[in-house]
């Protein structure tokens, strides 16, 4: 009988790559996603699909009784901007929707089910470090976002110290690729790829220089199976079941847009315009301990991961797809 799991936001962009990572293996797939982000189309068509809102008794409901060996929790309101501009909802939805599902967990007959929690890693540290970032470093995040998750990962330490739950927070840097929203820190790819299909100048904030940690989705998916799979650290402190999930190497906005351009065979131009108010120059994370615990390490060059990415946008070009 195959191993069954359930996604929560798999019909979104990093959810269905996670989804059809699983589905790959073997394992029966089921995807909880109320769509307001996600869409229909992106869900595997071996998938069950749940239209429910995380924060709901009915997907508590779907928890307890679903008999899942692995929860991978994904569904969020990932916008920084939104999460500056309405933090209520922002922790209505990450913290209480994420309180859902391991009260569920805690109350359900399935014995052992392991919980992995996407986290931040691009902006879960904040400004007060000197990357690359190591998962023990100390954590000031600058946005209502990044604090939701930081919640998050301390109130799954406590369930798992005083309640046993399995659990495991991975702490994704800047995630692009293929059906890549552009929303959010990493939307910048998504950005480009549509100004230059529409032949547009790209627009870069500030000088172009601040770094992020950018990785490949089919990566991340990877690192996904790998940490509902692999035998985890014991349960201890907040950092214990925590991994950075990235490249280890920060790139420039210029750097992006230079191998975007590239990959398109475009000459198009940059157009610069003032930096944005409180952004991060640098961040980018450490990923020795991943390698190390879970066996996973990036397999994509940044360039090729960028001409694959763009090639898709091209391929779905639609007014959807670029906006």
């Amino acid at each position: 009988m195959p191993k069954r799991i359930l996604i929560t936001g798999g019909a979104g962009f990093i959810g269905s790559h996670v989804a059809e990572r699983f589905l790959d293996d073997g394992w029966s797939v089921e995807i909880l996603d109320d769509l307001s982000t996600g869409s229909r189309s992106q869900v595997p068509a071996s998938a069950r699909l749940h239209v429910v809102d995380v924060r709901t008794p009915e997907a508590a409901r779907l928890v307890t009784e679903g008999a899942f060996d692995v929860v991978v929790h994904l569904a969020a309101q990932m916008d920084v901007r939104r999460s500056v501009a309405d933090p209520v909802f922002d922790a209505w939805v990450n913290i209480i929707g994420s309180l859902n599902l391991a009260e569920a967990i805690r109350s359900s007959p399935q014995a052992g089910t392991r919980l992995v929690f996407a986290s931040t890693g691009g902006v879960l540290y904040g400004d007060f470090t000197t990357p690359p970032n190591r998962e023990t470093f100390p954590k000031d995040p600058e946005s209502p976002y990044a604090i939701s998750k930081l919640a998050v990962e301390y109130y799954l330490a406590y369930y798992g110290r005083v309640h046993g739950i399995d659990a495991v927070a991975l702490r994704c840097g800047n995630v692009y690729g293929p059906r890549q929203d552009p929303h959010g820190e990493a939307g910048v790819v998504a950005i480009f790829c549509g100004r230059i299909l529409e032949g547009r100048a790209l627009t870069i904030f500030g000088d172009g220089e601040q770094t992020r940690d950018y990785v490949y989705v089919k990566d991340v998916a990877d690192a996904f199976h790998a940490a509902a799979t692999r035998t985890l650290p014991a349960v201890e402190k907040l950092d214990a079941r925590g991994f950075n999930i990235g490249t280890g190497v920060g790139t420039t906005v210029n750097e992006i847009a230079r191998l975007l351009l590239r990959a398109a065979g475009s000459h198009g131009g940059v157009e610069y315009a003032p930096a944005r108010k409180g952004e991060q120059l640098h961040s980018f994370v450490d990923v020795a301990k991943a390698a190390q615990g879970l066996g996973w390490k990036p397999a994509t060059a940044l360039e090729d991961g960028l001409r694959e990415t763009y090639r898709w946008f091209a391929a779905h070009r639609t007014p959807a797809a670029h906006r």
